[in-house]
């Protein structure tokens, strides 16, 4: 879910069912769970983080017959989750699913990059990724993330040789 949603660690702790809206597909981040010091949000304000379908089911699944301000990801002391270690000889179940998985070590945090990368890579507009991340601005989200709009430049020169085109094509039509 952190990999398709941008959601910070604390964020996906805190969640609750509540925050979740099924219709327009929406989290309703509004509530964080730190370690140091819960609370709302970095920028106390909330935000709304759109959910891909094939996330959606498996969150109703998951929440069925739960109360509303029920945590969707509890620890299994039924309260908030700690946030796994990643440290080199540290065990943990996110290393363990990584390992099992085949891929490179990560934190925790790196799938906020990731999910960054897959909604610039499908397109999704700069301020959009800044509202999905909860970025302060879109320059912030542009000076983390410059080097995913690399391919952006390619796009733009193919858009401008096809409008070119497109113009000399009608100026024949019309002559």
């Amino acid at each position: 879910m952190l990999a398709y949603t941008g959601l910070r660690w604390s964020e996906l702790v805190g969640l609750r069912v509540k925050h979740i809206d099924f219709e327009r597909r929406r989290i309703r981040v509004s509530e964080n769970a730190a370690e140091v010091h819960g609370g709302t949000t970095k920028s106390n304000k909330p935000r709304f983080v759109p959910i891909p379908a094939f996330i959606l089911d498996e969150l109703e699944a998951h929440t069925a017959g739960a109360k509303n301000d029920a945590l969707v990801f509890p620890g299994r002391d039924g309260e908030h989750m700690r946030r796994p270690r990643t440290r080199a000889g540290s065990k943990s179940w996110f290393k363990t699913a990584l390992i099992g998985a085949g891929l490179e070590r990560m934190t925790i945090h790196d799938l906020r990059h990731t999910a960054a990368s897959l909604a610039i890579q499908s397109g999704a507009h700069v301020k959009t990724v800044q509202r999905m991340l909860g970025h302060a601005s879109a320059a912030m989200t542009l000076d983390i993330y410059a080097d995913l709009f690399d391919t952006d430049l390619d796009s733009v020169a193919e858009a401008l040789h096809n409008a070119a085109q497109s113009s000399v094509e009608r100026r024949g039509r019309d002559t």
